[in-house]
């Protein structure tokens, strides 16, 4: 009778086994580290390729010189003397049009600065540098615009600064800002995550706690399952055809009496942005329903509780933080969509904050895309800064979601 033990390798053939174990283990190793590595690398290029374009040296020059406008010191001017200033050179109609976006008498006084280095110096940017450049070439560069343009001011600059985090979009790269578009942006998350979350989170309640399992509730999930991976445009051409034309009563907000809109309003983006979402808010949230214990749904049962009961006092809190992890990591998508936008209807350039759901809007990878398309070197370094806060934002919502699903886990 052969022994059970007969198929293992004993002597020389078990060191040799062993050996060949042990050289596929550290093949394998290396290989999944050498993908870590490249993934690193990669990461640490796309951010250093962005930090390029949002610093380095830049010449301009003043078209006319300040002092023709003022005999005070530039950075001595009060809120007063800029608003003074503006009124006395800048045509009626010009200054009227301006006072009509927002009244000149509640503006800031950095806005006043940049409308009057906008519209009465203009500056001019000669030529842009990169950082690498500005940092190992800078005196070829400081060389360059001395004989080039003898009469330019030359300067480190930071693109990324408070004043372009607060100031709306201008045709001048000097003086555009990301503020239209970042409130732009965080409507349409806030739009999103009001429309997606509650229906998302209640279709994946029913079909993991309520739908029986039958060919029909197969054939639901296997379609939203594939809904997740549909492209994105898609849902763009069906936020056109569903809110934009045929609901345009309600997103337009002619229904609520608004008169000066139309239906490519922040409303129509942000419900289609939660469509888009809600495919992955359903399968997030019915994969953290899977992962609460049977036994805590049977000992509600045993204890006399409903199946109401036992899914909103026993089932939803456990899988609380599981649930809002990924609904927050699904909504951050919206962040970055550009095609869903521009099908619906966001404006490339517009310079008033949208401050309701009927307002006209912009986003921040519209903005992006607007400047790199521009074929002036500035523009490209002012999106840079855009990635910038674009990234900083999903890094925002990121770690929001990782504090909520921490907190809710040490609560239960």
């Amino acid at each position: 009778m052969k022994r059970q033990n007969d198929h293992f390798p004993t002597g020389d053939a078990f060191y040799s086994s062993l050996r060949k174990r042990y050289l596929t283990a550290s093949i394998w190793q290396t290989a999944f580290f050498s993908a870590l590595l490249i993934a690193i690398i990669g990461l640490t290029a796309l951010l250093y390729n962005v930090a390029d374009g949002a610093f380095g040296y830049v010449a301009y020059e003043y078209k006319k010189d300040p002092a023709t406008f003022t005999s005070i010191p530039v950075n001595e001017l009060t809120r007063d003397d800029l608003q003074a200033i503006l009124k006395e050179n800048l045509s009626s109609g010009a200054y009227k049009k301006l006072d009509n976006e927002q009244p000149m008498a509640e503006r800031s006084q950095s806005d006043l600065y940049t409308l009057f280095l906008e519209r009465l110096v203009q500056i001019d940017t000669q030529a842009t540098w990169s950082m690498t450049d500005s940092i190992f070439h800078g005196g070829e560069i400081r060389a360059e615009v001395a004989k080039k343009y003898p009469n330019a001011t030359l300067e480190f600059r930071s693109w990324l600064t408070p004043q372009f985090l607060t100031t709306p979009m201008s045709s001048k790269a000097e003086f555009a800002g990301v503020r239209t578009a970042v409130l732009g942006s965080l409507w349409l998350v806030g739009i999103a995550i009001m429309f997606a979350l509650p229906v998302g989170v209640g279709a994946a309640v029913y079909l993991q706690e309520y739908a029986p399992k039958n060919w029909l509730t197969s054939i639901i999930q296997t379609n939203i399952n594939n809904l997740a991976g549909v492209p994105s445009i898609v849902y763009g051409m069906l936020g056109l055809a569903v809110f934009v034309r045929t609901l345009e009563a309600l997103t337009s907000g002619a229904a609520f009496g608004v008169t000066d809109s139309n239906g490519r309003t922040v409303l129509s983006a942000g419900l289609t942005m939660g469509i888009l979402v809600l495919p992955l808010m359903i399968i997030n949230a019915q994969e953290a329903i899977k992962a609460v214990p049977d036994s805590l749904r049977q000992a509600a049962y045993g204890v006399g509780a409903t199946r109401l009961q036992t899914v909103w006092y026993h089932v939803l809190p456990n899988a609380l933080p599981g649930i809002l992890t990924g609904s927050i990591l699904a909504i951050s998508r919206t962040l970055g969509e550009t095609a869903p936008l521009i099908v619906v209807g966001a404006s490339t350039f517009i310079t008033v904050d949208p401050e309701s759901p009927f307002s006209k809007f912009t986003a921040l990878p519209i903005q992006i895309y607007n400047w790199t398309t521009r074929p002036q070197p500035e523009f490209h370094s002012i999106a840079a800064g855009a990635i910038i806060v674009l990234l900083a934002m999903l890094l925002t919502l990121n770690a929001t979601a990782i504090l909520l699903r921490n907190r809710f886990q040490r609560r239960l």
